[in-house]
């Protein structure tokens, strides 16, 4: 199976920590999606990553579609409960999480406008909103013991804001967060995909 990635994403790390920890095989190939690239272009029309060819040669994109089909396919326990309340809890922490990476991607994205085109306003909205998005995970009270998508992806997001927002408090406030994300970041599925 193909992997399309690029190193910094944050969604494409959660995918490939879920592959490194169900222990699923996968060709990882970076690819420039700003620059369309032919082959990524070919298997996903909205040029983005993570996308993976799967085993029936057809392409997944959209990083909880993704993980979710690696966790079925791979070893060892289940990263998504498969059914009942349990699944919806984690589900609901993982959501919260990609919430708040899609608020930081937002933020990246008007950041590499010219100055003179940057929105203060909705720099402030997507910066607000990732804090409330933050707090939320922080409620959830989140933990390394408690193993599941959710927790990896909230791991993956606090990691990346720090990476791409360092001017942005991640810590204050949310100790269960940084504990998790500590923790977290001694795993080797974590260590061998640090984003760079």
């Amino acid at each position: 199976m193909k992997l399309y990635i690029t190193t910094p994403s944050p969604f494409a790390r959660k995918v490939r920590i879920v592959a490194r920890e169900k222990a699923v095989a996968v060709e990882e190939i970076a690819v420039d999606p700003y620059g369309n690239a032919p082959e990524l272009l070919a298997s996903n029309p909205i040029v983005q990553v993570p996308t993976l060819i799967a085993r029936d040669g057809l392409p997944l994109t959209d990083s909880p579609v993704i993980c979710e089909y690696l966790d079925a396919i791979g070893s060892g326990s289940r990263l998504l409960p498969q059914d009942g309340e349990e699944r919806l809890r984690v589900r609901r922490i993982e959501t919260l999480a990609n919430g708040a990476l899609e608020m930081g991607v937002k933020w990246v994205l008007e950041k590499r406008r010219p100055e003179t085109e940057r929105s203060p306003t909705w720099i402030a909205r997507w910066s607000e909103n990732l804090a409330r998005a933050l707090d939320a995970l922080e409620a959830t009270d989140p933990s390394a013991e408690d193993w599941h998508i959710g927790t990896l992806t909230a791991g993956v997001a606090m990691t990346w804001m720090n990476f791409r927002h360092p001017e942005f408090d991640t810590a204050t406030g949310r100790p269960k967060l940084v504990a998790l994300q500590t923790a977290l970041e001694q795993r080797q599925s974590f260590i061998e995909t640090y984003p760079v």
